[in-house]
């Protein structure tokens, strides 16, 4: 057996090497990191839960105030119902009596409209007449008169005993389909009368209790109208599609269907490509936002800014309220840049010649103009200066006028590059015979030649490069015989020969144009 070593004794023992002690150390400094980390994310767990709940709470909160708000007007608009109806139905029974009053009395329909009062009587007296043809032709013959016509359309449609089916039936001539004969695609067009019109009509369809949150349609227009908007839609085809849909017809299409109420959540699409495609119209921010367009805003006016359509993407963006994300100083600049580089394009397109520089002048005047317009629109002189732009404008437009100056030598005075002999008028050119119907008497562009140069004989006369360009003269030239022009002298006369002069080059031409042929 094995003795047992006495405690007492000292024996040999093995000491812990360093490493190990350093090992133990590094585990414990891990694990103690360890746990802070745990602990830490706890914490954020916590925070965040906290943090979620908070917001949720809040929401609720909200969620529940916009509830009670909802149910609040929900009951407002029900208890209002009534007394809209009322209102609406006295609005109809005084529209009847005046009806039966007007059509009792013998009143001139061709009387003098001059003057604002006997405008709106006229406008008032078809409305009360429910005379809906009658209405649209003498609106359509007033376009002169835009501004007093605005005003007073809305005060006559308030007569009408149903305004919305009085304006339906006003506008159907054109509107969905023009159902007109004779039509052109300029002068008579007819879209500035709908869009009128149905503008006029909102405020007259507004409840006049809460507002503009509810429109008095019934329902059976309302059906109509939405009839109206669907037969409009599926005519897109016809019309080439909705690129080549014309901005007029589509103004008026949006417009009827704000005015309606009858704006449809799966149409979006189809709105949306109509606004982008006619942004350059005043009233299509507007219009975008009634739409329920609002939301996709930004990418609308991303949309606008990749097409060059700078301007009217600072026209939106005012209209939602996007001015700190898309700054309209950056994009005013660049638009003044891309015009200019467009009238750059213009004065070097040889398809333009003789008028490159007007057409240039007039794009970059557009564009100025524009520019400065919406500058003072939205009161941006601080951050773009628009002097620098007033003053290249003025000067596009003095050297517009210095070109329209006359000519500085009169037209009796002209004389011929060859012989120093005078001119023949400038009209001349113009007439088929420029010899009988336009040279004066021989003594007054003809000089006595000199008999060496008779003795010489005088070659057919040839216009000069310098003044006339490359240009050849005429194949067969009116030969001009001395003996019609006699004068004093006895020299023999050989025939001389001098080309029309409807044929001379441009730059004969170019030269007296400000003055003879404008």
């Amino acid at each position: 057996m094995g003795s047992i070593p006495d405690p007492g004794e000292l024996s040999e023992m093995t000491h812990p090497s360093f490493d190990e002690f350093q090992r133990q150390a590094s585990l414990m400094a891990s694990c103690t990191l360890l746990w802070k980390e745990l602990s830490d994310h706890f914490t954020n767990l916590e925070q965040d839960l906290l943090k979620k709940s908070d917001a949720l709470r809040h929401k609720i909160q909200t969620l529940d105030h916009q509830t009670k708000e909802s149910l609040d007007e929900l009951e407002k608009r029900e208890v209002s119902i009534q007394g809209s109806v009322q209102i609406a139905l006295g609005k109809v029974e005084k529209s009847m009596e005046a009806a039966l009053k007007a059509l009792e009395k013998d009143g001139d329909e061709n009387g003098e409209v001059d003057d604002g009062d006997g405008l709106l009587l006229k406008l008032k007296s078809f409305c009360l007449e429910m005379d809906a043809s009658g209405f649209w032709r003498f609106i359509t013959g007033k376009k002169k008169e835009l501004k007093a016509l605005r005003e007073k359309i809305q005060l006559a449609l308030a007569e009408c005993i149903d305004p919305p089916r009085f304006v339906l039936e006003a506008i159907s001539e054109v509107f969905p389909l023009d159902k007109r004969v004779e039509k052109s695609d300029g002068g008579n067009d007819l879209g500035w009368a709908c869009v009128l019109v149905l503008e006029s009509l909102i405020p007259v369809v507004v409840d006049p209790v809460i507002g503009k949150s509810r429109i008095l349609v019934t329902p059976s227009m309302k059906e109509r109208a939405k009839e109206i908007a669907e037969t409009w839609k599926a005519s897109l085809e016809e019309r080439g599609g909705i690129e080549n849909v014309r901005t007029p017809d589509v103004h008026t299409f949006l417009q009827h269907l704000v005015t309606f109420g009858i704006v449809k959540r799966e149409d979006v699409d189809l709105y949306r490509k109509l606004v982008v495609g006619s942004a350059w119209r005043k009233q299509m921010p507007k219009l975008a936002v009634s739409l329920g367009l609002g939301d996709i805003m930004p990418d609308m006016i991303e949309e606008l800014i990749s097409r060059g359509q700078q301007l009217d993407a600072v026209h939106f963006t005012y209209e939602v309220g996007l001015a700190d994300k898309f700054p309209p100083v950056p994009l005013l600049k660049a638009y003044l840049k891309d015009a200019k580089k467009a009238a750059a394009a213009i004065s070097e397109d040889p398809n333009n010649a003789g008028r490159a520089m007007h057409l240039a002048a007039r794009k970059e005047q557009s564009a100025l103009r524009a520019v400065i317009k919406c500058i003072e629109e939205y009161k941006l002189q601080a951050e773009f200066p628009p002097e620098n732009l007033k003053k290249r404008l003025e000067q596009l437009e003095k050297v517009k006028v210095e070109k329209r100056k006359p000519a500085a030598v009169p037209a009796n005075k002209r004389t011929r590059a060859n012989n120093g002999g005078p001119m023949p008028p400038a009209k001349a050119g113009r007439l088929t015979n420029a010899y009988v119907s336009s040279y004066p008497a021989a003594p007054a562009f003809v000089r006595s030649p000199s008999p060496s140069q008779y003795l010489a004989g005088v070659p057919p006369y040839h216009s000069p490069p310098s003044m006339y360009g490359s240009r050849s003269p005429p194949a067969n030239p009116y030969t001009y015989s001395p003996e019609a022009a006699p004068h004093a002298g006895s020299f023999p006369s050989p025939p001389m020969s001098y080309p029309v002069y409807g044929g001379y080059g441009n730059a004969m031409a170019s030269a007296y144009q400000p003055a003879y042929y404008r």
